[in-house]
């Protein structure tokens, strides 16, 4: 006996998004009213979240079917951002060009439009025709003039984590991980580093979370679950950061710190940021930006860190969260007094 869509995708609340999907029968027209007669495919790398691509039978049969993605939170994600607030970015962000469109809510997930494009990999990432789109795409999204304040969330964010991992966590996991001192490496950093410009992050910009459409060419950007404004710098230096993962290797938790761009192509990449709005790039500009990035680094390790710390009590999807966060604390404390101005000062 075949399993159903029901079956395959496991709803907290199977009943609304049996709902949804009908709504979207009506809407459409043109797709096969059996509920049952969807295929389903799960989605590997997400960390988060659990996604799945649905494919529509139409009701003429030569023609392709309809796509759709069909997301499920993870547990305890509400201590990372707020649902609701991220359902706003996602609507805004749409309506602007720069994601997918949202088809519906239900307990527990969303059903979103799918983008019939490429979902990049690990090395595409390296790729230096890639990598100049997704910088002018990034220049585009962090333009994006979102409703609301432009406070800088990064370093309250963390903080607020530090408590959430101190609560979560065993004796022995606060200690190896020295939480009691983390949020003096928050306030540190907070005062070296040199803010800049801010714009709208995405903040989580991994290779899973870019897509090319390879007619066009064209970049989008997807999941805002940890979107905010924040420095440009932070964003560009967490986008390198990710380059040293491999989600979809035997060992996704593993980071291969080989990996991290050289100073030459991190120097293209904010080189292809700067221009693509069709201005020139002042050298002073570059280097200023490629100092800063390098000093955010620290931060994205900080805010990985801890996140990994709170998924590992709290998230049940196959992923080691707690080594993950014992290489990003490593590499923090490996590369702070290299990256900090008075680790270097002479007495």
């Amino acid at each position: 006996m075949a399993i159903g869509i029901f079956g395959l995708i496991p709803s907290s609340s199977p009943d609304e998004l049996r709902k949804v999907l009908q709504a979207l029968s009506t809407k459409w027209g043109d797709v096969v009213e059996d509920l049952e007669s969807l295929e389903v495919k799960p989605m590997k790398g997400a960390m988060t979240n659990e996604v799945f691509m649905v494919s529509w039978p139409r009701k003429e049969t030569n023609l392709r079917c309809r796509k759709l993605l069909v997301r499920i939170y993870g547990e305890g994600v509400e201590l990372f951002f707020n649902r609701d607030d991220e359902i706003r970015t996602f609507e805004y962000v749409a309506r602007h060009g720069h994601g997918p469109t949202l088809l519906g809510r239900f307990a527990g997930g969303r059903v979103e439009e799918f983008i019939h494009a490429r979902t990049l990999s690990a090395p595409d990432l390296r790729d230096p025709n890639i990598s100049a789109l997704v910088a002018s795409k990034l220049r585009k999204f962090h333009s994006i003039n979102i409703p609301g304040d432009r406070t800088v969330l990064i370093w309250d964010r963390m903080r607020t984590w530090v408590g959430q991992a101190k609560n979560l966590c065993s004796t022995e996991h606060s200690k190896e991980f020295g939480l009691d001192n983390i949020e003096d490496e928050i306030n540190l950093l907070e005062q070296e580093v040199n803010q800049q410009e801010i714009g709208f992050c995405h903040n989580d910009l991994q290779y899973g979370n870019i897509m090319i459409d390879e007619d066009t060419n064209a970049i989008a950007i997807i999941d805002y679950e940890y979107a905010s404004c924040n420095p440009i710098a932070y964003d560009i230096a967490n986008h390198f950061c990710e380059m040293m993962a491999n989600y979809h290797s035997e060992t996704p938790h593993i980071l291969s710190y080989t990996l991290y761009p050289g100073e030459e192509e991190r120097r293209r990449f904010i080189c292809n940021y700067l221009t693509s709005s069709g201005e020139e790039a002042r050298e002073q500009d570059i280097s200023q930006l490629l100092e800063d990035t390098e000093k955010y680094t620290l931060a994205s390790h900080l805010f990985w860190g801890l996140w990994g710390i709170i998924s590992g009590y709290v998230n049940k999807i196959e992923f080691n969260y707690i080594e993950y966060s014992r290489q990003r604390f490593k590499q923090y404390w490996l590369r702070k007094p290299q990256l900090l101005s008075f680790y270097s000062s002479p007495e």
